[in-house]
C-alpha cells in the first residue's frame, strides 16, 4: 500500500510528481482490491463472486490438459506474463489472517477440494525498475500490484462463471513464491525473489485457488542457485544490508523468516526499515540482478547455457558488470528530459 513521505523538489526520483506517479499506480489495489488490508469479503481478492453464476455450461472440461491450456490463456488474456499450475500444497497457506478493515484476526481455511493452484507473475517495466530506488522504481511496483488485483479476479470470476470456485490472492492468503516454483515459473534467488527465465526476478506474483480439475506443470531447473553461489551483486548494492553474503541454510534470522527449508534468507525488517528512510519502497536487488535483462538473442543464448552448465557463470558475471548492467539510470528519464 502506498504511503507518500514528504516530496522534495530537489531531489531526482523523490519530486512531488513522482510521487503522484506511484499514488496513481496503487489505486486500483488500494481502492479495489484492498489485498494488503486483508479483505477477502469484497472487492477483486472476494473469495465469493458478487453476482450470480452463469447457468450451467454445455462446456466438456473432463480433459485435464485442454482445461489447463484454456484457464492458462484465459489468465494471459488477462494480462499475465507468465502462468503456470500446481497443486496447492497445504504447507504454504498462512495459518491466519488479520484483517485491517475489521480489525479482526481469525484462523484462515481453504477448503479441502480447492486442489489447485494457478500461479501468475505480472511483469514489471524494465526501464522504470532500473530507477530504484527512486520513484519509478516505485510506480512500476504499485501497477503490478494493481495489476496482480485485476488479473487474479478476473481469472477466478471466469472460473466461477465455468461452474467451479475460486479464491484469488496477492500476497494474502498463501505463499506466493513456493507455489510460483512449484508451478513451474522460476526458482528462488540470493534476493528472496523469484528468479523467472524470461523476467529474471522483475515480477509480482499473484494466484487463484480452485476446485477445477486441472493438469499441473513441473519444477523448472533454471541454473538460478549455482549462479547465485558465485554472484553477490544483490547483497552488495542493498542499500539495507538485508541480503546474506553466506550460504544456503535452513534457518531464518528473524521472525518474519520460515525456518526449516534450505535457502537464502532475507532480513525482512531491515528491508522495510530502509524503505521508510528511503520514502520510497526499493528494488535494488531486482535492478542489478544478472538474470534481470530484457530480450535479446545474446542474454537468451546466456540464459540457455547458464541452464546447461554452471562452468561459464563467473565469466558471465563479469561481462555484467563490464557491460554496465545494473546501474541505476537517471530517475528523470521517467519523464523524459534526462540530464
Amino acid at each position: 500500500m502506498f504511503d507518500a513521505a514528504v516530496p522534495d523538489a530537489e531531489k531526482a526520483g523523490h519530486t512531488a510528481e513522482d510521487f503522484a506517479l506511484t499514488g496513481a499506480s496503487w489505486h486500483l489495489e488500494d481502492r479495489y482490491a484492498r489485498g494488503h488490508a486483508g479483505s477477502n469479503v469484497d472487492g477483486l481478492y472476494a473469495w465469493e463472486s458478487p453476482t450470480k453464476p452463469l447457468a450451467e455450461l454445455p462446456v466438456d472440461l473432463s480433459d485435464r490438459a485442454v482445461t489447463s491450456e484454456m484457464i492458462k490463456s484465459a489468465a494471459r488474456f488477462f494480462g499475465a506474463s507468465l502462468v503456470g499450475i500446481c497443486e496447492l500444497n497445504r504447507l504454504w497457506v498462512y495459518s491466519h489472517v488479520s484483517n485491517d478493515i475489521s480489525g479482526e484476526h481469525l484462523p484462515l481455511e481453504i477448503p479441502d477440494n480447492y486442489r489447485y493452484a494457478i500461479a501468475m507473475a505480472i511483469e514489471m517495466d524494465y526501464a522504470y525498475i532500473q530507477t530504484s530506488p527512486a520513484g519509478g522504481a516505485a510506480a512500476a511496483t504499485g501497477l503490478a500490484y494493481s495489476k496482480m488485483a485485476f488479473v487474479a479476479g478476473l481469472l477466478a470470476e471466469f472460473i466461477r462463471n465455468l461452474g467451479f470456485r475460486a479464491i484469488p490472492s496477492g500476497n494474502d492468503t498463501a505463499l506466493s513464491i513456493p507455489i510460483a516454483i512449484e508451478a513451474g515459473l522460476g526458482e528462488l534467488g540470493r534476493n528472496g525473489l523469484l528468479i523467472t527465465e524470461k523476467f529474471g526476478p522483475r515480477v509480482r506474483l499473484c494466484k487463484v485457488f480452485t476446485d477445477l480439475p486441472l493438469m499441473p506443470d513441473e519444477p523448472r531447473f533454471l541454473g538460478v542457485e549455482e549462479f547465485c553461489r558465485v554472484c553477490m551483486k544483490c547483497a552488495e548494492d542493498c542499500p539495507s544490508r538485508a541480503i546474506s553474503f553466506g550460504g544456503m541454510t535452513t534457518q531464518g534470522k528473524t521472525i518474519s523468516n520460515n525456518p526449516g527449508v534450505l535457502k537464502w534468507y532475507i532480513d525482512p525488517e531491515q528491508c522495510f526499515k530502509w524503505w521508510g528512510a528511503n520514502g520510497m519502497d526499493c528494488s535494488c536487488c531486482i535492478r542489478v540482478c544478472p538474470f534481470n535483462q530484457q530480450h535479446g538473442w545474446h542474454h537468451d543464448l546466456v540464459r540457455s547455457i547458464i541452464r546447461r552448465t554452471s562452468s561459464l557463470n563467473r565469466l558471465f558475471l563479469w561481462f555484467d558488470g563490464a557491460l554496465g548492467y545494473g546501474k541505476q539510470s537517471d530517475p528523470r528519464a521517467v519523464w523524459g528530459h534526462q540530464k
